[in-house]
């Protein structure tokens, strides 16, 4: 860490990845291992972020029936008739820990339009049509527009979404927290791969611990 990669608590948006009920429910058709277990370090952040008035955005994947915004690995599969995230299903939804009140459902038709829906006064969830969270959205803008430098990362599947987004966020000159005990499948070898590019390897308990002094 050096003084262009150091976060700002200040200047930083929490960011949750693909922590919906089809990836984290037991006996879902989909589940990603590890994830549930992960839920409550998550609570805790989105928490903090809530009672410090910053920005949280829930950061979802919706496939249509037809496949037709599916990546071409999985098309195939939901034009079958898999269904995995379909919208409007409680497959697809947040899980209720994440949310500020279990009343909340995803507004498909604003998510796949590419808008942001807002559901507390600084939280917001958001679509994003591939593995990464930058790929065809509106999310480099909206961090923008809301002064963000820094983003911290947690959610479902370091692997996949979680690692693409972070290097879109690289690339992007954002200052990068991981919490390495808020996101699934994270190896020790991946820790080292994002320490590698900047990335702030942290836990939930250190990031709280550094609120309480700011």
């Amino acid at each position: 860490m050096n003084k262009y990669t150091k976060p700002s608590v200040e200047h930083s948006a929490l960011l949750t990845i693909d922590t919906q009920n089809d990836f984290t429910l037991d006996n879902a058709p989909f589940l990603i291992t590890g994830t549930k277990e992960i839920i409550p370090n998550m609570v805790q952040l989105v928490d903090c972020y809530r009672t410090r008035g910053q920005l949280i955005i829930h950061i979802v994947r919706l496939y249509l029936a037809d496949g037709s915004n599916a990546e071409l690995c999985r098309k195939e599969r939901i034009e079958s008739g898999t269904k995995i995230v379909e919208p409007g299903t409680k497959g697809s939804e947040l899980v209720d820990a994440l949310k500020p009140d279990k009343s909340v459902r995803l507004d498909a038709e604003k998510l796949l339009s590419g808008n942001f829906q807002q559901i507390g006064e600084y939280e917001y969830i958001m679509y994003k049509p591939r593995w990464g969270a930058f790929y065809k959205t509106r999310l480099e803008a909206f961090l923008t527009e809301h002064n963000i430098n820094t983003l911290v990362f947690t959610g479902c599947n370091f692997p996949n979404c979680p690692r693409t987004s972070i290097y879109e966020a690289s690339e992007r000159d954002f200052r990068i927290v991981l919490v390495k005990d808020a996101m699934s499948n994270l190896s020790t070898q991946d820790e080292g791969e994002m320490g590698d590019i900047g990335v702030e390897i942290a836990t939930s308990q250190d990031l709280q611990r550094i609120w309480a002094v700011v």
